[in-house]
């Protein structure tokens, strides 16, 4: 059975037959592919069945994480959605593809755009107000024509993105982490509480466990 996360910029796939999940730029995915059981936004176009990506979230989280109280961030290209469990059933959800819109996206640019090494990169002590991503970039803009540096004026900008985020979960002292970003030091250091990274294929995950079921 194949597995597949479609996501706006990457898609992930497992097949249950065996071997590691796969990663895909979503630009170069083969438009005549078929899978078995598929989330993510572009889902429906190529599964036979379709799993809300919150659903599957929630599943990867009761999979990956023990004991059955936590909040799970995902953190996509296109939009942020968290899920809470509380006694081992979900109290609270969210999903934001407004006021999170395009903030992995964002970042991603930036990084190559500018020639970026988030390893190598502090944590700046103030932020921008960033609600989206696309139209966070005119404080870069900005900051750089007062003639602060490129990367400082990106840093501020991840590190706002990160507390929108933090906010938009409800704020927990241990928050879980979903997504690309997670390979990003820079995003992962800017949340002011405990993160723990789950990594890219926390759906994929959850996506197994409804199709064990």
């Amino acid at each position: 059975m194949l597995l597949a996360d479609f996501g706006t910029s990457y898609c992930k796939f497992l097949d249950l037959a065996g071997g590691a999940p796969s990663l895909v730029p979503t630009r170069e995915l083969d438009k005549t592919l078929r899978v078995d059981l598929a989330t993510g936004h572009n889902g429906k176009r190529y599964a036979d069945h379709y799993i809300n990506e919150l659903t599957a979230l929630a599943k990867g989280g009761e999979t990956l994480i023990p004991g059955g109280r936590f909040t799970l961030l995902d953190c996509g290209s296109r939009d942020i959605k968290y899920v809470r469990y509380d006694e081992g059933k979900i109290k609270d959800m969210g999903w934001n593809a407004e006021c999170g819109a395009s903030m992995g996206f964002t970042i991603e640019l930036l990084e190559k755009y500018y020639a970026l090494n988030f390893s190598a990169m502090d944590v700046p002590t103030a932020s921008f107000s960033v609600t989206c991503g696309v139209l966070g970039m005119s404080h870069i803009f900005d900051a750089v024509i007062n003639g602060e540096s490129e990367a400082a004026a990106v840093a501020r900008l991840v590190k706002g993105i990160a507390l929108n985020a933090f906010n938009f979960a409800g704020r927990p002292d241990v928050l879980y982490l979903s997504g690309g970003l997670c390979d990003n030091p820079l995003f992962v250091r800017s949340f002011p509480c405990t993160l723990i990274c789950l990594g890219r294929y926390v759906l994929l995950e959850g996506l197994r466990s409804i199709a064990r079921q």
